[in-house]
Formats: structure tokens, sequence, C-alpha cells
């Protein structure tokens, strides 16, 4: 693994540990056992190396965010994709921890963001439409069908700030299953809309991740 690289990676994993407003580029270097003047040769700043974190994000969830290639989607699909997604949010959960505070402090940031969020609200109703294809959702209108996929971005990408802020978490002690409880939240959005056949499947999967609520 290049020098680069190895910033990037140890930084996430500090990020992520400590809350990056708790790490510094001094302890980003002690950690990798370089000097600061080696981390800046590959990066002028935190924010550099928060937008190249970003990028790597960003990269993942285009990834598994376009609409599956099978023809008929089931149940257990979405269960399968929504864990997924979580596992990124996991992954990069820094981010998602002050995510507003992020774009403000960079321009480059914030337009990619909205570029990235308009895509993902793009796949999400694609994917929508594929389990109304599949008889896993009723059929919806063309506007119901936008809707119900910005309501699943807004849970997907406010669950952090919820358990953060409301859910008496503090944000480096937010564990893995706490954030996973929230495919229950995006799947308890489709509910009015689940076809006969697929109700009960759904029901019993998701139990699984149900909150303590507190």
């Amino acid at each position: 693994m290049k020098t680069r690289e190895k910033i990037v990676f140890a930084s996430l994993e500090l990020f992520n540990e400590k809350g990056e407003r708790n790490v510094s580029t001094n302890h980003i270097a002690a950690h990798l056992g370089i000097s600061p003047g080696n981390l800046y040769y590959h990066y002028r700043n935190k924010i550099d190396i928060i937008y190249e974190i970003f990028l790597q994000y960003q990269s993942l969830v285009d990834g598994y965010m376009e609409a599956p290639s099978k023809q008929f989607l089931t149940v257990e699909d979405q269960f399968l994709f929504l864990e997924a997604v979580f596992e990124g949010l996991w992954e990069f959960r820094f981010l998602h921890r002050d995510l507003e505070h992020y774009l403000e402090s960079d321009p480059r940031l914030q337009k990619d963001y909205q570029c990235f969020t308009q895509r993902c609200l793009d796949n999400i109703s694609r994917i929508i439409g594929k389990l109304e294809d599949s008889s896993v959702l009723l059929p919806m209108s063309h506007q119901l069908r936008r809707s119900f996929a910005l309501n699943t971005w807004i849970i997907i990408t406010g669950w952090m700030s919820y358990l953060k802020m409301t859910a008496g978490c503090e944000g480096q002690r937010i564990s893995k299953d706490r954030l996973r409880q929230g495919i229950y939240q995006v799947i308890h959005l489709e509910m009015p809309y689940l076809t006969p056949e697929a109700l009960q499947r759904t029901l019993r999967l998701q139990e699984s991740f149900k909150p303590i609520l507190q």
C-alpha cells in the first residue's frame, strides 16, 4: 500500500474511532510513523483527506446503489440491499456524525454531495420500481415513488444523527447494531404499500432490526 493510501486508511480508522475533530494531521502522521512533512506532501490539510475519504465512500455507494440487474426482486433482496447500505454507513460513520460541518467546510464536497444525493435518489426510485414489478410493492405514481425514495434517503443519512443527538449515544459510542436498527425504520415506510403476499415475510425479517427505544 502506498503512503497516500495509508494516510487515507489510517485517517478513516482514527476519525471513526476518536471523532474527526479529536484527530489532527500530527496524530495521523504519528499513528503511521511518518513525519508531518511527509503527510503534507500527499495532502495539504485534513480537509483534503476528508474529501478523499468521501470520494471513496461515494464510489462504494454508487456501486451498490445501482438498480439490480436481475429481473425480479424478492423481499429478501431488499433486506440484503439495505444491509449493504448500512454496512457502508458503518465503515464511513464519521462522515455522517458531522456531515453538515464537512459540507460547510469544503465547497468541493458540498457540490459533489449534492450530485451524489441526486444519483442515490434516482437509484432508490429505480429499485422501488423493481420491487413494484416484482409484486413486493403495490404500484405507485411517479410522484409517490420519488417521495418514497426521498424519505428513505432521509432516514438512511439521518439515522446516525438521531442516535447521536436524541437517543443518548455519544458519537464515538454508537454500536454497529444500533446503527443497523435504522433498517427497521426504512422498512416501516413501505408497510402501507406492501402486497399481501410480501407483508408477512417482510414483518418477520424486519423484526430482527427493531430498535430498543430509549
